[in-house]
């Protein structure tokens, strides 16, 4: 039996390689984040942005364009985040198949903004109950 050459050895790990769907890392960690489904995310923040106006302008000043465009810069990447960590576990707890990872990614990215908001209103709530404050959280 011959021994396998360079030339195949190759081929089967670019072969190998092409399937592996790759994760980001940030300054050498792997942060367990999938591209495309940042991608997906981010689309759906522009969309909650665009048509469900979830970053209203306040304003037609200089000052005003630029908070609103910062802001919508951070809501995209929030959304984004959120949709790149959340998407993969909502779809495994939903039982969903993964050809609708994609879908799945946008929505949350979509909604994040309210899923966000609605948790820190919860958390900020039970630990109010908890130090024994008797303030209203404000919404």
């Amino acid at each position: 039996m011959p021994e396998p050459t360079s030339t195949t050895v190759t081929a089967a790990h670019i072969a190998a390689g092409t399937v592996a769907i790759p994760m980001l890392t940030a300054f050498g960690i792997p942060l367990g984040l999938r591209a495309d489904l940042l991608i997906a995310g981010f689309g759906g923040s522009l969309v909650a942005i665009a048509l469900l106006n979830s970053v209203p302008s306040t304003g037609d000043t200089i000052l005003h364009l630029l908070y609103t465009t910062w802001r919508r810069m951070v809501v995209c990447m929030a959304s984004s985040l959120t949709a790149g960590y959340l998407a993969p576990m909502f779809m495994l707890m939903a039982s969903i198949p993964e050809s609708y990872i994609f879908g799945g990614s946008f929505m949350v990215g979509a909604g994040a903004q309210q899923l966000l908001n609605f948790t820190m209103r919860e958390i900020s709530a039970r630990m109010a109950k908890l130090s024994g404050s008797n303030s209203e959280v404000q919404p």
